[in-house]
């Protein structure tokens, strides 16, 4: 079949039309969500992912996986494009037509995608992550280093790349994050080292091995300053650059490994909006059938029976505001009356509130219920659904703490490469990502200081009250305040020792009135 666009400009030799054109006007007409999710993804949820059988790319074979593992990205990049620009608020229902009174088409969004990405996005990233020391021995001098690493990241604004980051993961499935060294750093400079980098998701996806699924290469679609597009790929040890199906460029990847990694949302890379795309789509439609009830119900057709009414005569009755008739004269009375049935708004809000529940169980987000009276804090937090949303984001945050740890894993190369002065690994520090810290400040205190008294381990004890990003640190500056007032805090290993020794003399000297099984007394 010819192509629209041939047939538009006239031109008669289509074959010789480059594909790159015809594929523009394509695009174009797909930068709008007309259709509906569930028929543009044809019911194949969330994002696929890319996987090659070599057990090392080269120059010579890393073409071959491109162009293996690209059309698997296509896919994905519409689905992502669509998702990303539902979340924006270009949703279906700015596109429908309708067929009876088409003058009529109010068309309404109500941007309850937007809501769950802010929400889903902030449950991880509202707080800044943290790297804290997850050594209970550790000496003063890993903590420093650990700290130096967050002044690090906190000058590579790494809390406004990370909330970026979880958007796109929350809207689209998956998200990226690439560590790029810092071109414009010096040795006594202000800047880090590295630069934190989050690309568009449509526009990168990383290859993983089909035997062990490690990451083999990461893919970038880029453009050069003369608007021509190429691939910009790495493996662990080498860089590629692809353009017109040829290598262009290769070399020694000097970051010590995969400079890209890659955040999914969930194993199957589900996003947030798509699991209840059908039920925003439903929110939508039902107000704006609402209004469109209200507006009809207000331009209601006029129905004249038995009369004889010309168009002049009628437009100047409806300027006047008055109605004057006459019969037909055939012996039917006259009648005049406006053809009104009003839609039960009531009912509608109903229909509309349940959906709009049911959607908020899907996404695992608590409801904005009114307390009753007589309920606890911890009653409505588990009443609302707060405990639900903690459980959930729970999940996200196991994605998300192995990407950090990869990505930290380059940061790190980086730094020993350029400064070098953050000699640490990653198994001297965990991620924490810390939500609503002040939730429940009194019981969280009053679950701390029964866990002092009860002689738990104050470290033990501050990490399980919930209260402090890094309870490491905490503890470290803390315990010389808390031996003044717990004195027994001052000096754990002496007191160790003395509940150890009373243990000992219980054994040695036991009480009268519990007798050996050996003594007399038991010798009948």
């Amino acid at each position: 079949m010819i192509p629209p666009i041939c047939v538009k400009y006239k031109v008669e030799h289509w074959i010789e039309i480059s594909s790159a054109f015809y594929f523009a006007e394509r695009m174009v007409q797909l930068v709008r969500n007309t259709m509906n999710f569930v028929d543009l993804c044809r019911g194949e949820f969330g994002r696929k992912v890319a996987y090659t059988g070599v057990d090392r790319i080269t120059p010579q074979n890393v073409v071959k996986v491109v162009s293996d593992t690209i059309g698997i990205h296509n896919r994905n990049r519409t689905l992502i494009d669509y998702l990303y620009r539902y979340m924006k608020g270009d949703q279906p229902i700015l596109y429908r037509n309708k067929i009876v009174r088409p003058e009529v088409n109010n068309r309404v969004v109500e941007n309850h995608a937007f809501e769950t990405v802010k929400f889903k996005a902030g449950q991880i990233c509202g707080e800044p992550i943290q790297y804290v020391c997850k050594k209970k021995n550790a000496d003063e001098k890993i903590n420093e280093q650990v700290d130096l690493l967050n002044d690090y990241l906190d000058e590579a604004n790494a809390d406004a790349r990370n909330i970026q980051r979880a958007i796109y993961q929350s809207a689209t499935g998956t998200s990226y994050k690439a560590i790029l060294k810092e071109e414009d750093w010096t040795k006594n400079g202000d800047l880090p080292p590295f630069r934190i980098f989050i690309p568009y998701p449509g526009d990168c996806y990383i290859v993983y091995s089909q035997r062990n699924g490690k990451p083999m290469l990461s893919v970038q679609i880029l453009k050069d300053e003369d608007e021509q597009q190429y691939y910009l790929c790495y493996s662990k040890n080498q860089f590629f650059e692809i353009k017109n199906g040829k290598v262009t460029n290769y070399g020694i990847n000097g970051f010590g490994g995969i400079p890209i990694v890659e955040c999914p949302n969930n194993h199957d890379r589900l996003s947030d909006v798509e699991i209840a795309i059908t039920l925003f789509d439903a929110i939508n439609k039902y107000q704006s059938d609402r209004l469109n009830g209200v507006e009809q119900f207000v331009q209601a057709f006029m129905k004249f029976k038995n009369c004889e009414v010309d168009e002049n005569e009628f437009l100047k009755m409806v300027k006047l505001g008055a109605i004057s008739v006459k019969d037909t004269g055939n012996g039917c009375q006259s009648d005049v009356e406006l053809m009104t049935a009003e839609l039960n708004q009531s009912e509608s809000q109903v229909a509309k509130d349940d959906i709009y529940n049911n959607m908020l169980i899907v996404e695992a987000m608590p409801n904005r219920q009114s307390n009753s009276g007589g309920d606890t804090g911890n009653a409505v937090y588990l009443r609302n659904g707060w405990d639900f949303a903690e459980r959930d984001a729970k999940l996200v945050e196991a994605f998300t703490k192995e990407a950090e740890k990869e990505s930290a894993r380059i940061i790190l190369n980086i730094i020993r490469g350029t400064s070098n002065d953050v000699n640490i690994s990653t198994r001297d520090f965990d991620v924490k990502i810390t939500r609503n810290p002040t939730d429940n400040m009194l019981v969280k205190a009053q679950a701390l200081d029964y866990l002092f008294k009860n002689k738990i381990h104050p470290l033990i004890a501050l990490i399980t009250c919930g209260l402090f990003s890094d309870p490491q640190k905490v503890y470290e500056m803390s315990l010389p305040y808390l031996g003044t007032i717990y004195p027994e805090l001052a000096d754990p290993k002496a007191e160790v020792q003395k509940a150890q020794q009373l243990l000992d003399g219980k054994f040695q000297n036991p009480s009268k009135t519990e007798p050996m099984e050996n003594s007399p007394s038991n010798e009948e």
